[in-house]
């Protein structure tokens, strides 16, 4: 794991609403990494959708965690969608 970039998070959530979108982060590396199932990754969206319900500011945080650790939130998502449903995905990273 790349751990020396800092997630991008806002200060007025709570310790959970930190946890599910770390989470979320977390799934995202795995998919680059290693690769994640379909359905976890999915699960994990959704409750960060919960947290972030503003498409405008999910999109906001996706480029910051994007130009912090080069990959993508929007991509994983993609690659999800189009999957089978216990598949698991994997992302190869071109810019690495």
């Amino acid at each position: 794991m790349q751990d020396n970039y800092s997630y991008p998070l806002d200060e007025t959530w709570t310790q959970s609403e930190i946890v599910t979108v770390i989470d979320l982060y977390n799934a995202v590396e795995k998919a680059y990494e290693s690769g994640v199932k379909r359905d976890e990754f999915l699960q994990k969206y959704r409750s960060f959708q919960q947290v972030v319900p503003m498409q405008m500011e999910q999109k906001r945080l996706g480029k910051e965690f994007e130009l912090q650790s080069g990959y993508s939130i929007y991509q994983v998502f993609k690659r999800c969608q189009k999957a089978k449903n216990s598949e698991k995905v994997r992302i190869q990273n071109e810019s690495r």
